[in-house]
Formats: structure tokens, C-alpha cells, sequence
């Protein structure tokens, strides 16, 4: 009993003591002298109660039958992505199963792909926790969520982004898209077009675009105030060569007195105002250190 109950943080479902051989007496005997505790409906910790987190997880997933993985905050905690556990643990079921004292939900678009073991707790993969968490989060906490998921060893951003384009239907891909750049991003020609026309329409002065400075060439140029404005985007520059090359012109250019502001596609479309401000106030600043000198 206690080797098979090992597998499962020393959890057994009642079925499991009966294939044992217990009787319904047996187990209610043994439940009554404290060598089986309790812990859900069904589901009995061996020889001593359930304490820890990851056993009383395990015995979640357990209570709520076949099909049944930890997810949402419980799957969080159990990737290492929160470090508190919350009860009631969240189990997602395939079915319509409820269990007292467990989160239980219903899940029509859980495919197997989306599950898997994590520290033998069958749990959602990474990607469906996210996923999953998404709907009860603020845009601000599904940012720090998948930043914080994408720089784990447990998730790709490729599985990422398989699952947002196969439930692309449902509200939390359409949240979790833009931040995977399958936002419809424009070809990086027509970006550098749009950008004189947004500096025009706020009443900035026209940049220089694709101007050589130290030998790089730069995506827009403010020349008198000395400002570098790169048009980011996570697909141009998602690569380590593209990331380190970056900062080296960056550390350059300012050497040679020149600051770069990096701004991106959704920031541009989303807050407009916001960023021609951010810009107008820089441009503003350089000008009156420039007036200083």
C-alpha cells in the first residue's frame, strides 16, 4: 500500500484500496485508527495526513478522477511561476465533475497536447496555464505572466504560439497575441514609412530615416537634438546576434552623443498621444541641453 501510495505523494483514491483489497469497512476502520486520513472525497493520505503543498496537490488531481489536470493558480505555483499556493487547489476536468473543497473546471478545449507531468502531478503545460490565467488578469499582470513563463526552461514561445492560433477564437488568445507579436505587425518597410507620418500628424519634427551614424545605420535620426529612435519589434529582434548587436550600437552612438529611444509598433498604435509626448518631451530636453552648452 505505502509503495503504490508513494506515487502519488502518499495519496490512494478509494479505488485503489479497494484493488488493494480493502473492504468499505476496512477503509472506514483504518480512516477511524489513523492509518488512513482523509484528505477529498475518495482520496485517503497513507499513514499520516496530507501537509505539503505538492501532496495535497497530488491528491486534488486524484479526487477529481480520470482526465483531471492541476491548473490555472495551482499550476502556477507548481511550474515555480508563483511562489504561494492558494487553496481551494484548481483542477481542470474534461467532464462535469465537482468535488467539495476543490476549484473544478470544465474544459470543452482541452486537447492532450495541453497536459502533461510536472514533479508527478499531472498538471496543464505552461503554455495552457497561461493561457488559462489569462481571462481573470489585468493586461499589465498577462505581460508580467508571460514574460516570466517565456524565460523559464519549461516553455518555447513557439508552443505559445501554436496554442494561441488554434483557440485564436477565444478572448485570451486575442489578449496573449499582441504580446507574441501576432498582432499583424506591418513588414518593417512600410513601419519605417509610417513613422515621418505619425511625427508629422503630432507636430514633431521630420526624422531623417535610415541615416548612417558610426558606421550603423540607424532607423530614424532627430539630427539636431542628437536623438536615434529605433522602431522595435519582438520579430525584428528576437534573435541573440540581433539582441547583442542592439546594444552595441546603442552604447556607441551614445558615446558619440547620441541617446536612442526605442519605440514599438503596439505602443505607436495603441497610445499614439502617449508616445508623441514621451517624444516631444525628449526632443525637448536635448534642445535646451543643446541652448546650455
Amino acid at each position: 500500500m505505502a509503495q503504490r501510495a508513494s506515487k502519488h505523494y502518499g495519496n490512494l483514491t478509494r479505488r485503489d484500496l479497494l484493488d488493494l483489497g480493502l473492504s468499505d469497512g476496512g477503509i472506514a476502520y483504518r480512516t477511524r485508527i489513523g492509518r488512513l486520513h482523509r484528505v477529498y472525497r475518495g482520496v485517503y493520505a497513507v499513514g499520516r495526513r496530507a501537509l505539503t503543498p505538492l501532496e495535497r496537490a497530488s491528491a486534488a488531481v486524484l479526487a477529481c478522477g480520470p482526465g483531471a489536470a492541476l491548473s490555472h493558480s495551482s499550476a502556477m505555483a507548481l511550474w515555480g511561476y508563483w511562489k504561494r499556493w492558494d487553496e481551494p487547489f484548481e483542477v481542470t476536468v474534461p467532464g462535469d465533475r465537482r468535488t467539495p473543497g476543490i476549484t473544478v473546471h470544465r474544459s470543452m478545449t482541452l486537447h492532450r497536447r495541453d497536459l502533461t507531468t510536472q514533479l508527478g502531478i499531472r498538471v496543464s503545460t505552461p503554455a495552457r496555464t497561461v493561457f488559462d490565467l489569462a481571462p481573470r488578469q489585468s493586461d499589465k499582470a498577462i505581460k508580467r505572466t508571460v514574460n516570466t513563463a517565456l524565460h523559464s526552461p519549461w516553455l518555447h514561445e513557439s508552443e505559445l504560439n501554436e496554442l494561441v492560433t488554434r483557440l485564436c477564437h477565444l478572448p485570451p488568445a486575442r489578449r496573449i497575441a499582441p504580446l507574441l507579436g501576432l498582432d499583424g505587425t506591418p513588414p518593417r518597410a512600410q513601419w519605417e514609412d509610417e513613422f515621418p507620418v505619425f511625427c508629422h500628424s503630432h507636430g514633431l519634427p521630420d526624422p531623417a530615416m535610415g541615416t548612417q551614424i558610426d558606421g550603423y545605420i540607424v532607423d530614424a535620426l532627430f539630427p539636431d537634438q542628437k536623438v536615434i529612435v529605433e522602431l522595435d519589434s519582438w520579430e525584428f529582434h528576437k534573435s541573440r546576434i540581433a539582441f547583442e548587436t542592439d546594444r552595441e550600437r546603442d552604447a556607441e552612438t551614445l558615446a558619440g552623443g547620441f541617446v536612442t529611444v526605442r519605440i514599438t509598433w503596439e505602443r505607436l498604435e495603441r497610445r499614439p498621444h502617449e508616445e508623441a509626448a514621451r517624444l516631444r518631451n525628449i526632443l525637448t530636453g536635448r534642445d535646451r541641453e543643446r541652448q546650455a552648452a
